[in-house]
């Protein structure tokens, strides 16, 4: 969970008469997570959020898993991947994709979008490999960086406007909320001394942007496998005030902690956020371990009921041969991964690492869409063999 917030004005209590200066009320409206059993905000809008001016033809906006796809060690060469499209939406190349969650690149040539977008089936986790922008939402306008994870709530209507520069984004969106790792929360949702993050790490929006002007708005709709495009004639960021704790929100990826020990820490110190079906991971630059006969290199393992996705971002794995900043490796359940050979002696004595990657473990099988078929590297999975 996020903790609580506040912008804009609002009235006293939740439900009760909240009145505009012309005497007609602010529409109060409950945005909720899980029914009403997770986290929400209560938001006041100018306008009636439900006030629609025209509804036009879905179009098609999804991504085909290629089933067929054997079973083996993958790596995706994508870090010399351009532009992938014109814009936000336009430019998403999903690669990885199952019920729970699917990751894609997004390197749009747009720095604008002329339209907002909200996702109304999935809550989405935006890392920023590298550029930086305005967010621009219901819930206020939030700086972002390179190196953020930029977590959007489902149903959150936004747009953004990104700095002059390279942009290339990885987009993971989540089936199921996003959240904190619970073992690092107290029973009030706080987060615990150990954690790796804590909440001064947590950026919510900064200054609540409410837009009067009366126009006509494009909302896109994703819901289904499809873009809805409604049409307003008053902006969806009229919003007066809002309080909850439900909002976006970013974590930079060079506020992450790292955890060590004497010898090599596993996977699940490293993680950043959970969600039903997956985690996800951050490897950030750290000491290396301390026993005096401690092997940095990870050991071998077995996935028995997980597939290991790694996105790289910045440094030198010293555990993998041949990988590129922007690459993808999966490791799927069912085989063995380790180390390549050489680097396990090779990383003895070393004191520590700068390596950046962003990591997704899921609890059931991620498979390669189509659009990924053509950047596998076939000599991967032999690449263990001297």
């Amino acid at each position: 969970m996020t903790y609580y917030q506040r912008l804009g004005e609002i009235p006293r209590k939740r439900h009760i008469q909240f009145r505009q200066p012309d005497g007609s009320l602010y529409s109060e409206e409950l945005v909720s997570s899980r029914g009403f059993s997770g986290i929400y905000s209560n938001l006041y809008h100018i306008n009636p959020p439900t006030r629609v001016l025209n509804v036009l033809d879905p179009e098609p906006f999804d991504a085909k898993i290629a089933y067929d796809y054997p079973l083996k060690q993958t790596h995706l060469k994508t870090n010399d991947i351009g532009i992938t499209g014109e814009d936000f939406l336009d430019a998403r190349l999903t690669l990885l994709k199952n019920k729970d969650v699917s990751m894609a690149l997004c390197n749009p040539a747009s720095r604008k979008m002329d339209y907002y977008y909200k996702n109304g089936e999935a809550d989405e986790v935006i890392f920023i490999h590298d550029g930086g922008g305005w967010l621009f939402s219901q819930f206020g306008k939030l700086r972002v960086e390179q190196g953020d994870y930029v977590v959007i709530p489902r149903t959150t209507i936004y747009r953004f406007e990104w700095d002059e520069g390279p942009l290339r984004l990885l987009v993971i969106e989540s089936a199921h909320p996003v959240e904190t790792v619970s073992r690092y929360r107290n029973d009030m949702g706080q987060l615990l001394e150990h954690s790796p993050y804590c909440e001064r790490d947590i950026r919510p929006p900064s200054e609540l942007v409410t837009e009067t002007k009366e126009a006509e708005y494009m909302v896109k709709i994703k819901k289904g496998g499809f873009l809805h495009p409604y049409v307003y004639d008053y902006s969806p960021l009229d919003v007066v005030g809002w309080d909850g704790c439900l909002y976006p929100y970013a974590l930079s990826i060079h506020d992450f902690e790292p955890i060590t020990g004497r010898i090599h820490q596993p996977p699940p110190v490293h993680q950043t956020f959970q969600a039903y079906g997956y985690v996800i991971c951050s490897f950030v630059p750290r000491l290396f371990d301390y026993h005096p006969q401690a092997i940095p290199a990870p050991y071998n393992h077995s996935n028995i009921d997980s597939d290991e996705v790694l996105y790289y971002v910045e440094g030198n794995f010293m555990s993998r041969k041949g990988i590129d900043r922007g690459s993808f490796t999966l490791h799927p359940g069912g085989l063995p991964h380790g180390p390549h050979p050489g680097t396990v002696e090779k990383s003895i004595g070393a004191k520590e690492t700068e390596e950046l990657a962003v990591m997704l473990d899921t609890f059931g099988p991620i498979y390669l869409t189509s659009d990924a078929i053509q950047y596998v590297d076939t000599k991967y999975p032999m690449s263990w063999t001297e």
